[in-house]
């Protein structure tokens, strides 16, 4: 059987089963049937006023499956301006959230999912909404070099994901993206981090470092940060901090090669790792390690 059998087979099912299944027929066709047509190849739709949102919505998944996104999400855009109000439209909707999506205009799909949320909260299919708008955030992320406002936005738009729609199937995917735009933000902060070590300007260093050891623990840039204030700690001639940054990292990463270069380090200057004093780290260590939070 042809893929596009297969596929209107399908599509024919779920149409039995109601608006819910049709949106994912209409997903499921994207991946099934093959186009190879640019992904924005705009042209003005007909007029459509004598058709039926049914056939208009058929019309934009011929153009969904060959990949002219621009041209399948003008057809979505027309059921709803068509036939406000109505379940049509509201599918509509969503579809051209997820068209805009797959054709990268990332403004145009989060401006879609936003008023999806607006208007239907309580939608069985606002999570999807609200995650294709995380997306349109996360997709954006670039190299850890450049202004991370976009990673902000996607971690709040996640978290709202995991907050108000715990039970959906987008919460976990959600978790796992929120953790690595999590991350990508820690690994932003041991950039300009090291710049400043590098560059002799330990104070500022510190600073870097200090953040990602109290507000991005949880993260796998936390080994390194440890030992990079090893470092820049014996650069400033604070000793005692830097020993403490060594225990702490030789309590929860004994193993690492991090803690083995400040182990190192520390005994080539004829120390050890060890707490002492009342600084930021004995506090860590503290909390951390001994449990001892008052």
């Amino acid at each position: 059987m042809r893929l596009c059998d297969l596929y209107k087979r399908g599509c024919s099912r779920m149409k039995a089963y109601g608006f819910r299944h049709g949106i994912a027929a209409a997903l499921l066709g994207v991946f099934l049937l093959a186009g190879c047509e640019d992904a924005f190849k705009s042209q003005e739709p007909e007029n459509l006023e004598n058709f039926s949102p049914e056939e208009i919505f058929k019309k934009a998944e011929i153009e969904l499956n060959k990949k002219r996104y621009d041209q399948g999400a003008q057809y979505f855009s027309e059921i709803e301006r068509l036939y406000p109000y109505s379940e049509w439209a509201k599918r509509g909707l969503i579809m051209q959230a997820f068209v805009y999506h797959q054709g990268k205009k990332y403004d145009e799909s989060r401006a879609a999912a936003q008023r999806y949320v607006d208007f239907f909260p309580a939608d069985e299919d606002a999570a999807y909404a609200q995650y294709l708008l995380a997306l349109s955030y996360y997709d954006q992320i670039s190299d850890i070099g450049r202004d991370q406002g976009l990673t902000l936005q996607a971690l709040e738009a996640f978290r709202v994901v995991i907050e108000q729609y715990p039970e959906s199937d987008y919460a976990e995917p959600s978790k796992l993206k929120f953790d690595l735009a999590f991350s990508h933000l820690a690994a932003k902060e041991m950039e300009v981090g090291r710049y400043y070590l590098k560059s002799g300007h330990y104070g500022a260093a510190v600073n870097r470092f200090r953040v990602v050891v109290e507000d991005f623990q949880t993260t796998s840039q936390t080994p390194e940060a440890l030992h990079r204030l090893v470092e820049a700690y014996l650069s400033l001639g604070l000793v005692s901090e830097a020993q403490s940054a060594a225990a702490v990292l030789g309590h929860n990463y004994q193993s690492s090669e991090w803690y083995r270069a400040s182990f190192a380090l520390l005994k080539s200057k004829g120390y050890s790792p060890k707490v002492s004093g009342t600084g930021w780290l004995s506090k860590v260590y503290r909390q951390v390690v001994k449990g001892e939070w008052l």
